[in-house]
């Protein structure tokens, strides 16, 4: 347990110490996010490649305290090439095809390392069903899904680092109290330090983003070490776990695809109508805004704690039915599902 919290603390200083150089580069290389439209909350320019701070901080801490393996090794590839076209969009804005190409690529590359979907626990009782061929597609689903819900949830100032945290603690706690692997805890704190450590500078008025180089970052480890971690855990709906962990990131993200389609509107197409978006609309401020989103991941969060700990199905399926209501009710009371007002935006 001491060598996780050492793990945990030598990342955050990392990042801590790293994240003003990250500034200076950011604009020497001129990768700075300055509000072209009505979407940006922030009102003038900002530096962007705060992720690069994260990264170092992961990279680094992973080699020195990290059991060195295959899946370790494919993570850390996988997570460099994330960044590697991170940076890029943030110096100059590229296609989201570009970005999901490489996405995909990397995924392929976990994959191959050994971290992947086999099963899904079945509902019914307590077996397993095999995925079979459908083990890789599954996986990458998951891997490529998750970094761009994370992604698109980085439109508040330390909204992004702060649940992505919250969630990277819970489900190192999940999988080290399950046994699973001696990877997934100790990258799942790594990653949960380099995000403490760049939120001071993040946190409401922020002083740098993470861009799209720490927020396809962080959603790709965490997609990633979930699957190695807890989803291969032998609790009833293991799945579920990081579903909920992830759950601002995840029901935002899923709310946003059920919008457009409902309007007919591309999926990609970027619009106002965000749970942040949504939240502010109700006057809270930016601040206010995130601390709300943090309560509610500590609420799922340990919602996804008490599914892992619980012999119970029917506990477990009674939570599960209870926050998929509470979920549904808010998203509808404070309007995810109607149409933003604004025109077309590109994602």
């Amino acid at each position: 347990m001491e060598k996780y919290f050492i793990a945990f603390l030598v990342a955050l200083m990392i990042s801590y110490i790293l994240t003003p150089y990250a500034i200076k580069l950011a604009h020497k290389i001129g990768a700075i996010d300055v509000p072209k439209d009505n979407r940006r909350v922030h009102k003038k320019p900002i530096p962007r490649l705060g992720g690069l701070a994260i990264y170092a901080a992961f990279i680094l801490t992973a080699l020195i305290m990290a059991p060195i393996n295959r899946q370790l090794l494919g993570i850390l590839a996988g997570a460099t090439m994330i960044v590697g076209i991170g940076i890029i969009d943030d110096m100059k804005q590229i296609s989201a095809k570009y970005k999901l190409l490489v996405q995909i690529v990397a995924a392929f590359v976990v994959i191959f390392s050994g971290v992947k979907m086999e099963y899904f626990s079945n509902p019914l009782n307590r077996g397993l069903i095999p995925l079979g061929i459908y083990s890789i597609p599954m996986t990458v689903f998951w891997i490529v899904g998750i970094t761009n819900a994370v992604n698109l949830i980085d439109g508040l100032d330390g909204l992004a680092a702060g649940v992505s945290s919250i969630a990277s603690i819970t489900l190192a706690f999940v999988a080290y109290s399950n046994g699973q692997s001696q990877v997934a805890p100790i990258l799942l704190l790594i990653l949960a330090g380099g995000a403490l450590g760049f939120l001071p500078y993040n946190f409401n008025p922020a002083k740098i983003f993470m861009g799209d180089t720490g927020s396809l970052l962080i959603g790709f480890v965490l997609a990633s070490v979930s699957v190695a971690g807890v989803i291969k855990s032998a609790t009833t709906i293991a799945v579920a776990i990081p579903v909920l962990a992830l759950g601002v990131p995840v029901f935002d993200t899923a709310f946003a695809i059920a919008r457009r389609l409902v309007n007919r509107r591309p999926i990609m197409e970027a619009d106002k109508g965000h749970l942040h978006h949504k939240l502010l609309e109700q006057g809270l401020s930016q601040k206010q805004t995130v601390l709300v989103l943090y309560m509610i991941s500590m609420v799922l969060c340990g919602s996804a704690v008490f599914i892992s700990d619980t012999n119970s199905r029917i506990g477990a399926y009674s939570v599960l039915m209870t926050v998929a209501l509470m979920v549904l009710y808010g998203a509808l009371r404070i309007g995810l599902m109607k149409k933003s007002k604004e025109g077309k935006a590109k994602a």
